[in-house]
């Protein structure tokens, strides 16, 4: 399994909720609705859906991250210098990464419990969106002082099994990551339409 500099590591996740922030902030909530609640065929989610998708794994992780970050402090788990990813944690993240350079990701069915159903609400999605990775960020920088390894999270989809905050983080990221690439190309999709519309006007 991989071995992870634990600082690095850290920084590099970072650094990729920074992107995703910087994304939602920038652009997204600069977005009309019609863009953001559009609907490329009635199967697909807009890119509202994928954001509250996101934050549906947001509501879950980022509390139990924050009481495995603590647990951890209270028993005194200090930092290590590397990181040594879990089979499963390893597996989970590998699997939710885009497998080439135009994004390209293995299809898989949404759990029912994080299937937005609404599609009414862009701006509150965006803003979920928002507090939640800058909520990451912080939570994120806090796990500098635990042993990544020592203190684990449990998964949502069973209490039972628990991976390593580290690997949950990795986890959840590349999760995040693969979603954001989703909302892109539904609001490429959508400003596509829009373009070609207006071409036609003139």
């Amino acid at each position: 399994m991989p071995i992870f500099n634990s600082n690095q590591l850290i920084d590099d996740l970072q650094q990729q909720t920074e992107s995703f922030l910087n994304e939602a902030v920038q652009q997204w909530q600069m977005l009309p609705p019609t863009i953001m609640l559009h609907k490329e065929a009635p199967e697909k989610w807009s890119a509202a859906q994928c954001l509250m998708h996101l934050n549906s794994y947001g509501d879950y992780y980022l509390p139990a991250i924050a009481r495995t970050i603590d647990e951890a402090i209270n028993k005194q788990w200090s930092g290590t210098i590397d990181f040594k990813s879990s089979w499963l944690g390893n597996f989970f993240t590998e699997m939710m990464l885009p497998k080439d350079a135009a994004g390209t990701v293995k299809k898989m069915k949404a759990p029912k419990n994080h299937t937005p159903i609404a599609n009414d609400n862009s701006d509150a999605a965006i803003a979920t969106f928002i507090d939640q990775q800058e909520r990451m960020l912080q939570l994120l920088e806090k796990a500098r002082a635990i042993d990544l390894r020592r203190a684990k999270t449990p998964i949502s989809i069973s209490k039972l099994i628990k991976l390593p905050v580290g690997d949950t983080f990795r986890f959840l990221i590349a999760h995040n990551y693969r979603h954001v690439l989703q909302t892109k190309r539904a609001i490429g999709s959508r400003s596509q339409m829009i373009l070609m519309a207006g071409k036609q006007i003139l």
